[in-house]
């Protein structure tokens, strides 16, 4: 518990207890796009299964993903896991969420259009997600304070009066959540990792379907940004990567993020 392990993920998590972990949030390598080996495919089918079965009852697992470009055709690798693992699996999908990047310019594209995003699978095991909270993920209103008044219109084709009331100031986000990239807020440490995803957008995650106190894992966890933002919200976490530079960067990042900050409280 608490702590960064080496190791291939598929052969870790064959060792964890059932019903061991309360959220999964992690970006999995895809179609060559993160670095790590060449033509190298990762046996996706497996980890959901894996990690369907070290879930607790209500449980959530996060998958923040894309698609490369073949031949100007997408590759639709997002799009297969996600009905693999509710068609094969046993997983259910509670939402898709779009991950906008913002601030990153790109490259010049001549013959498409520029990638600015990434899908976010939330799934979660049994009848429904044990944990759900939506207060942080509150944005202002443009509406605020205005009077909200008409008709509703009813499913027998009729229509109701609605009683005159104030739009509150606030609203619940919606399914595309813009954050700046990683390569404009993220330190040196977390930089040395190829395809890292904004802190914000992890603890934006870790807060809505965890608990203080419960277990968050990264089977992937590159350079330790889940379990950063885990420790930093007072959730235990697991960290697994196969890659001993990064497994470092992750360990070193939450000596100097974490670690001084948490013991300065006690």
């Amino acid at each position: 518990m608490n702590q960064i392990i080496q190791a291939d993920c598929l052969k870790e998590l064959a060792d964890f207890p059932p019903e061991s972990v309360d959220l999964s949030v992690f970006s999995p390598p895809y179609d060559d796009i993160r670095d790590y080996k060449k033509n190298w495919r990762f046996d996706f089918e497996t980890l959901g299964k894996e990690l369907l079965r070290v879930t607790k009852e209500g449980g959530v697992a996060v998958v923040v993903i894309g698609d490369a470009t073949r031949n100007f055709a997408k590759t639709l690798t997002s799009f297969r896991l996600a009905v693999n693992w509710v068609d094969q699996i046993g997983w259910k999908l509670f939402e898709t969420v779009i991950y906008k990047r913002d601030g990153n310019p790109g490259a010049w594209w001549n013959t498409r259009f520029r990638v600015d995003h990434e899908y976010v699978f939330m799934f979660f095991k049994g009848q429904k997600p044990k944990t759900f909270h939506k207060e942080h993920l509150m944005v202002p209103s443009k509406h605020a304070g205005k009077i909200y008044t008409g008709t509703d219109r009813l499913t027998n084709g009729g229509f109701k009066v609605i009683q005159p009331k104030a739009v509150n100031p606030m609203k619940c986000r919606g399914t595309v959540w813009q954050y700046a990239t990683s390569n404009t807020e993220g330190n040196r440490l977390k930089l040395q990792h190829p395809a890292t995803f904004p802190d914000r957008l992890a603890e934006d995650l870790i807060l809505c379907f965890s608990e203080p106190g419960d277990v968050v894992l990264d089977p992937m966890c590159g350079s330790g940004t889940t379990c950063v933002m885990a420790r930093k919200n007072y959730r235990n976490f697991i960290g697994i990567e196969i890659s001993e530079e990064y497994c470092q960067i992750a360990r070193k990042r939450l000596e100097v993020e974490v670690y001084p900050q948490q013991e300065r409280l006690f």
